[in-house]
């Protein structure tokens, strides 16, 4: 513990010669006063300081946590496109499937119960298609469209007749998917070439 020196600076305590003459006022606060009062504002500059150093770590933690909420986010997002892209492959096996049976209704080779069958598989895939537009995947339009590197991926040409039909999509191998305008999965196509 520290030991506090108490000097007494009452004028009549004062022995003859100690004061200097016409020096500073005498304080009138007892010296161990003064000395808790120098270590009260020295103690006020810490806590300034740890209160500095405590903002300055708290602006850190915040910016920290709201870095890491974003990457949670990007990351969340990424597994679910995963995911999604997954089972866009199954869609495209019922694409095939319901193509096949539509191709043996055209000509004739089915009985009722099979078109029945058929009208079921098209309402299963209805449905699906409306649950991947509630996670906002929709189908890539590909009705006529020229050909886009960015969206279609070329599997196939086909020779066209008319210069019209060139660099068009003229078949479709697999549907292609979009997130709002982001391509999850580009269409597999068959491109028309003129004059091959």
């Amino acid at each position: 513990m520290t030991d506090i020196k108490v000097i007494d600076r009452r004028w009549w305590a004062r022995e003859e010669g100690t004061a200097a003459a016409g020096s500073q006022e005498p304080s009138l606060k007892p010296s161990y006063v003064e000395e808790l009062e120098k270590r009260l504002a020295e103690k006020d500059k810490e806590i300034q300081e740890y209160l500095s150093r405590y903002r300055e770590a708290s602006t850190g933690f915040d910016e920290s946590r709201a870095r890491l909420r974003k990457e949670t986010s990007k990351e969340i997002e990424r597994g679910r496109r995963a995911m999604l892209v997954e089972l866009l492959d199954v869609l495209d096996n019922l694409d095939r499937a319901i193509d096949a049976a539509a191709e043996a209704v055209d000509l004739g080779e089915t009985s009722q119960n099979f078109q029945a069958l058929l009208q079921g598989i098209l309402m299963v895939q209805q449905q699906f298609l409306a649950k991947l537009e509630g996670f906002g995947i929709r189908r890539i339009d590909l009705e006529g469209q020229r050909f886009d590197p960015a969206r279609h991926e070329a599997v196939t040409t086909v020779p066209v007749p008319t210069p019209e039909h060139d660099g068009r999509i003229v078949g479709i191998v697999a549907h292609g998917y979009a997130v709002d305008e982001e391509v999850l999965r580009p269409a597999m196509v068959a491109v028309g070439k003129y004059g091959a």
